[in-house]
């Protein structure tokens, strides 16, 4: 996964896209056959480092410090990495990899192994920023920097891996293999372990001889979870043709079984290039514990401790299985610990940030046993087994609301009105931690004829806006196709657009929301410091997103700025209050 500092992240786009390729030339090659008359022009065949052999008997795992949300501020201690390490070695990884060879990360836990004869080695990493990266130019000290530790800690470090997933995906790509290889070619020929670069198996199942003739492995990553996302029908996750009760096992075996076509893509690749000489290793790979990303989470029916323990489970059994003969030699799980840091990509953790087991490690420790200078916690928060895993459940739809008015938020009493139940406020998250907007109750001020209170807004934006929501469960309003959603909102001087927003859920379960964007006059919305009573259609929400299913309302009203909808510079401060008042949906 992508070590980029908070400052430099991306919005989240599509870093999956590109591995969105058909497997069918796996089956070609594997009918092909294996040899092939490709020559190996740069590393000679029998000049080809070996694995050292602890590649093959060591539990392996991806490791990376920060603990905060925003890693280009937190001190990384010695404490804390020995902490960390005293953990894994108690749950038997012993051998790591980092992802750059920084002195705050890198050198120090190199130190940390070496001082405290930890039962550690090192798979490390010389991370490299993409051309166009302003920080590209860093790139020869931070080799310089891999070349030194892996020099300096001989007896550690195994291998090294120059670049990090820089051949396929966009957010930080170099300009050409040719150049990736020349940095590869300027570590190995500076040490004597072997040296390879992490990326995709879309990458490396079709990979260039510049890059195969100068690297002495292949580092594979395969995230079969997220090419549910970004790559829709590359493996079939629903698994619609099992009974809901065997659902998640049948899930998660098609995962570990996607797993496996996605390495004998590249293995069968190679072989047949000639390359067979090349072992492989699985450096990235692994399944969220968490629901997490956008709008309140993207991967819903999949991601869970207990569907994390699913996937762990059968890594391991086809590791132990294939590591010396067909399959990978290791597979370094993604990842150690949980770093808030990445926000919509956290989660990942066989430890959450606080340092507490999850599922799909608990049985390695009893809980609460000491662990070097650290103790061994079970994360009790959610079940793990197997009965509690998520599986992908059809879109139920309830009955519809037959009254002519549902109300969402109001003091008065309408006759013959539905009334959302279950039902409450909350606010978009801030980057940082928090929320992006304050939202009590108030009797300072309310709607006509809606005494005795309102919900007081106050925008603590984040650098894209700000967001109150309100939510529950489903409603099915197919009803009012035909009508329209009225609120009072009353602010002063507000400037420029507000946005006024619903989604729902889908048949495909994906969800959909719409938004519309409101300069004052449109629909009535005024910013005068008066109350005024916002009207729109629900048709206009449905011409913004046709995918919109009201038979399941999710979140019946939102109202937002997300600045780069309604034109407003990122980091936007200074807003004045807003308040709304008697929501509600009519026929």
């Amino acid at each position: 996964m992508k070590q980029t500092p908070v400052t430099n992240l991306p919005a989240r786009a599509s870093r999956w896209l590109c591995a969105a390729v058909a497997t069918t030339l796996t089956a070609v090659l594997v009918a092909c056959g294996g040899g092939g008359s490709t020559p190996v022009t740069g590393v000679e065949v029998q000049k080809v480092r070996p694995l050292s052999a602890e590649f093959t008997t060591r539990k392996a795992i991806n490791y990376s410090p920060f603990r905060t949300f925003n890693r280009d501020t937190e001190v990384v201690t010695k404490a804390n990495i020995k902490q960390d390490l005293d953990l894994l070695v108690a749950g038997g990884f012993k051998l790591i990899r980092l992802f750059d060879s920084s002195d705050m990360v890198a050198k120090q836990t190199l130190e940390v192994i070496r001082d405290n004869s930890l039962d550690v080695k090192v798979y490390l990493g010389a991370y490299l920023q993409g051309y166009g990266n302003s920080k590209s130019s860093g790139n020869d000290a931070e080799v310089a920097r891999a070349i030194a530790l892996a020099n300096q800690f001989t007896a550690i470090v195994l291998a090294v891996s120059v670049g990090n997933e820089m051949l396929i995906f966009d957010y930080n790509k170099i300009d050409s293999p040719a150049t990736l290889a020349g940095y590869i070619t300027r570590v190995r020929n500076a040490i004597n372990q072997p040296v390879t670069t992490d990326d995709n198996y879309g990458f490396w199942k079709t990979a260039p001889q510049s890059i195969t003739d100068t690297v002495d492995f292949v580092a594979l990553h395969t995230y079969v979870e997220q090419d549910t996302l970004y790559a829709a029908g590359l493996w079939d996750w629903q698994q619609l043709g099992t009974a809901p009760a065997g659902r998640a096992a049948a899930m998660m075996d098609a995962a570990i079984a996607a797993t496996k076509v996605q390495y004998n893509a590249v293995r069968s690749y190679l072989d047949f290039a000639g390359l067979a000489h090349l072992p492989i290793v699985v450096g990235e790979t692994g399944w969220h514990a968490v629901n997490t990303g956008n709008s309140g989470g993207n991967l819903p029916f999949r991601a869970s401790p207990a569907n994390q323990k699913m996937f762990v489970d059968r890594l391991r059994s086809w590791e132990a299985a294939d590591r010396t003969g067909a399959g990978p030699r290791t597979v370094f799980v993604f990842e150690a610990f949980d770093e808030p840091w990445k926000l919509d990509d956290n989660f990942w953790g066989m430890f959450t940030v606080d340092r507490k087991a999850r599922c799909a490690i608990q049985a390695l420790k009893t809980n609460n046993s000491a662990a070097g200078s650290a103790t061994w916690v079970w994360d009790t928060s959610s079940p793990c087994d197997a009965a509690s895993a998520l599986y992908f459940q059809t879109l139920s739809v309830g009955t519809a609301v037959s009254a002519s008015r549902f109300t969402i938020f109001a003091d008065g009493v309408t006759a013959g009105e539905a009334i959302q139940t279950g039902g409450d406020w909350a606010a978009f998250g801030k980057q940082t931690g928090g929320v992006t907007a304050d939202r009590p109750l108030t009797t300072a001020t309310f709607a006509p004829g809606d005494a005795p209170q309102s919900l007081e807004i106050t925008p603590t934006p984040a650098d894209y806006g700000w967001g109150v929501l309100r939510y529950g469960p489903a409603n099915n309003l197919s009803g009012f196709s035909g009508g329209s959603i009225t609120a009072w909102i009353k602010t002063t001087g507000y400037p420029g657009k507000i946005e006024i927003g619903i989604s729902t859920d889908t048949e495909d379960r994906k969800g959909a929301e719409a938004y519309l964007q409101l300069s004052p006059g449109d629909y009535s919305y005024c910013s005068t410091g008066a109350w005024c009573k916002v009207t729109i259609p629900v048709s206009a929400f449905v011409a913004v997103n046709p995918k919109l299913d009201l038979r399941a309302v999710l979140l019946p009203f939102v109202i937002a700025d997300r600045y780069s909808f309604t034109g407003k510079a990122l980091n936007t401060i200074g807003l004045p209050k807003v308040y709304v008042d008697s929501i509600y949906w009519s026929k």
